[in-house]
């Protein structure tokens, strides 16, 4: 498939998907009780600092990153502003963390995953403040972890590119949504059944939309690395990111 048919196929999806997008997302503003948005905060706050001095000591040594940095950012701006009603009145929705975490790695996706939910929680009212260290340790910690080591494991087995960026996107997706769930069950847990009662409440209240929202994620994810492998070559390399049988089939 050509480039341009790609990108015609990611902008169709995301234009299907954009009618979707309303005020909620993730753990709403003052949901969790004080002691675990204090506890969720301090936990993703090493990861945070470490992102910082990642994103620096990349920018330090190719500043021309900026862009492609600025691109993976926005990336997961407008994919997790997305949302599909669940039952029960929730929502699911795409996260957008893998492609940054392959790029850049896990921690510096932190910090870009930090600043979107905090523009979001501000400017759209998805999410909330007190509950922005629970969401960066769900979605910008836990889902690049995943992503980004997903992604090495499939291709250390030398497994085809498309599949490693795709089972990094999918994977990181839901594993969001798993620890979302671990959260919501620790916070409150079930009368009868405590965590572990909740915990499964809250994954089957996701599941049903967050599947197939994670297979939509990792294939349009793979689309825009292509896209980018076709014509971003040079910061691939300066990334060193491998990338083989793209549009081009470039090595």
């Amino acid at each position: 498939m050509s480039t341009k048919k790609q990108l015609f196929w990611g902008l169709l999806f995301m234009a299907l998907l954009m009618p979707q997008a309303v005020s909620a997302m993730h753990i709403m503003e003052g949901f969790l009780p004080p002691v675990w948005c204090v506890s969720w905060g301090i936990l993703s706050l090493p990861f945070v600092i470490l992102g910082l001095f990642s994103i620096s000591k990349t920018m330090r040594s190719n500043p021309r990153l900026k862009i492609l940095l600025a691109m993976a950012g926005a990336y997961t701006f407008v994919l997790s502003a997305l949302k599909l009603p669940s039952v029960t009145g929730s929502c699911s929705h795409p996260t957008g963390v893998g492609l940054g975490a392959i790029l850049f790695g896990p921690t510096a996706m932190t910090v870009l995953g930090l600043i979107v939910l905090l523009f979001q929680a501000i400017l759209l009212a998805h999410g909330g403040i007190t509950t922005l260290g629970a969401n960066t340790f769900s979605m910008a910690v836990v889902g690049p972890l995943v992503a980004f080591a997903t992604y090495k494991l499939v291709k250390k087995a030398g497994r085809p590119q498309w599949m490693a960026v795709f089972l990094a996107a999918a994977l990181g997706d839901l594993l969001t949504y798993v620890v979302t769930s671990v959260q919501l069950a620790f916070a409150f847990p079930a009368e009868t059944g405590g965590f572990a009662a909740s915990l499964v409440k809250f994954m089957g209240v996701f599941a049903v939309t967050q599947i197939p929202l994670a297979i939509s994620e990792g294939i349009l994810t793979v689309m825009v690395f292509n896209a980018i492998a076709a014509y971003g070559k040079d910061e691939l390399k300066d990334l060193r990111v491998s990338f083989e049988g793209g549009l081009n089939h470039a090595r």
